[in-house]
């Protein structure tokens, strides 16, 4: 029984210590019942206006809970959907082109129309025209004598750098190169924050822009003229469940004296406060709320220890419980890998494919089946740790010598008998690095479960690139670096306790 001590006992204390770790609210993220949840996207004025409307909530005698960051735009619509989210921030040009593409709808009318069909209510615009832009650096701009997009034609080597999202919207990149007979063939796919960056270091020249960005005066650009008038409207909305008419009219009532109460100028300095001046976007809402609503919205501003606390409960309660599933998992099926060839093939083909798919496509098809938070993110760590140790265990009984399988036959061992005293013990060493590879990968990828919810290292990195503040990116990126290491000794550890002495004998030469 000595190895069944080894990597499933392993399984067995990550499963007991994420039970522990769960039982903490911070960790699992446990809401009540009648809690309304508020969503916002990766961007700081979306941020902003959830904790606008998470304070209206509140005002209006309901428990709200706000989950920011949450991706993009199909994240966050899919959770409405789902129920996970039940108000979020949103824009008609959003929805008309991108959500609910190829209807086409014209009018405010027709999108809330559409809208009532799939459950989902909109208010009126809150009071700005977030449209897109292209943007240049102005020095850039002066030497090339560009002021509209029209000019862009005749520089066909400007490097352009798109969010990943305004790379294939209905009034993206696609329709605008060809709308202005656009000649660039350099354009990469950025991250909204990132692209700014770019432009600042040189790396490309053109960037696309949301016209209330802070970053437009923060980098000083030059928002190009749509002399054709190519992007739409964007007014600022707020979607709702239309089933909150009926469990929660005051919040309903509450959320909606938004409507027409933040104009262009004021939602630029709003996002100045948060971006250039580094006020949480928890302070510019109360602020707000109180300023122009006579509304009181406490705020409770972390300290970095608190949040360092929450973000590794957070973390470790990702990685401990899809670790330990896989571990249970993966290890049976190495075995039958090795112990049938031809279902070994299957196996190793099955898991290796799983092992290609980029993790953000894992996560956001998790959403529809588990919703966002922790149990998507969850199964999709869980998916990406099943190959090292499905390899390995494969690996490690396959290698073990003919004669010694002999041997054990030959002492009328039963076939359970030899996998657990003699194969599984020489295997283990083997077995123990592929759950090593396993974990290390987990801690670094659970990082991205930030983008659907889950929290943990990740939240803080996000927001760090986000407001363009490198001590919040340290601030997830050092502690996730140190659990991996962490982690890779404790294994470097356990293997003196649970590989056979033999094994861990150093040839002498």
């Amino acid at each position: 029984m000595k190895f069944f001590g080894g990597p499933c006992g392993i399984a067995l204390a990550f499963f007991f210590a994420a039970v522990s770790i769960a039982a903490l609210p911070a960790a699992a993220g446990s809401t009540a019942a009648d809690e309304i949840t508020v969503g916002s996207k990766k961007f700081t004025e979306s941020v902003i206006l959830g904790e606008i409307l998470t304070g209206l909530v509140r005002d209006s005698g309901s428990a709200a809970k706000h989950r920011r960051e949450l991706g993009g735009t199909r994240i966050l619509w899919n959770a409405l959907l789902a129920g996970e989210v039940d108000i979020y921030p949103e824009y008609t040009g959003t929805i008309s082109q991108e959500i609910l593409a190829g209807r086409n709808l014209k009018s405010e009318s027709d999108i809330r129309a559409a809208l009532e069909k799939r459950g989902i209510s909109m208010s009126r615009p809150i009071g700005f025209n977030n449209t897109y832009a292209m943007g240049m650096k102005k020095e850039v701009a002066r030497k090339f004598g560009i002021r509209s997009i029209s000019d862009l034609r005749a520089r066909p080597a400007l490097k352009f750098g798109l969010t990943n999202e305004f790379m294939n919207r209905g009034d993206g990149w696609p329709s605008l190169r060809s709308r202005y007979r656009l000649p660039q063939t350099f354009v990469r796919g950025l991250d909204h924050d990132i692209a700014y960056r770019a432009l600042e270091s040189g790396s490309v020249q053109v960037i696309d822009l949301y016209s209330t960005d802070a970053d437009i005066r923060y980098y000083d650009l030059l928002t190009l003229k749509d002399d054709l008038g190519h992007f739409s409207r964007y007014d600022a909305v707020i979607l709702y469940r239309t089933g909150l008419e009926k469990t929660a009219p005051a919040t309903v009532r509450s959320i909606l004296r938004l409507e027409g109460r933040i104009g262009e100028g004021r939602m630029i300095g709003l996002n100045a406060r948060a971006k250039v001046e580094k006020t949480p976007e928890s302070r510019v809402a109360s602020d707000f709320l109180w300023k122009s609503l006579g509304v009181r919205s406490a705020t409770v501003e972390d300290t970095r220890w608190r949040r360092l606390l929450r973000n590794t409960r957070e973390h470790l309660y990702l990685v401990l419980i899809s670790l330990g599933a896989a571990i249970l998992v993966s290890i049976p099926l190495g075995i039958a890998a090795a112990r049938r060839p031809g279902a070994g093939r299957i196996i190793l083909g099955a898991v290796g494919v799983i092992q290609t798919i980029p993790s953000l496509a894992v996560l956001v098809f998790m959403i529809p089946l588990l919703g966002i938070g922790g149990p998507p993110a969850m199964m999709a760590l869980f998916l990406y740790s099943l190959l090292p140790i499905v390899r390995n265990t494969h690996a490690g009984l396959h290698d073990i010598p003919a004669g010694l399988r002999e041997s054990a036959a030959a002492l009328g061992l039963p076939p359970l008998a030899r996998l657990r005293l003699v194969e599984l013990p020489m295997a283990s060493r083997a077995i123990l690095a592929g759950v090593k590879t396993s974990a290390v990968i987990n801690v670094g990828t659970a990082t991205l479960g930030a983008l659907i919810g889950a929290g943990g290292y990740g939240q803080p990195i996000l927001t760090g690139i986000r407001l363009d503040d490198v001590g919040l990116i340290l601030e997830g990126a050092v502690p996730a670096a140190a659990l991996a290491l962490i982690v890779q000794w404790g294994f470097d550890l356990a293997e003196r306790f649970l590989v056979p002495e033999g094994l861990r004998l150093t040839p002498q030469l």
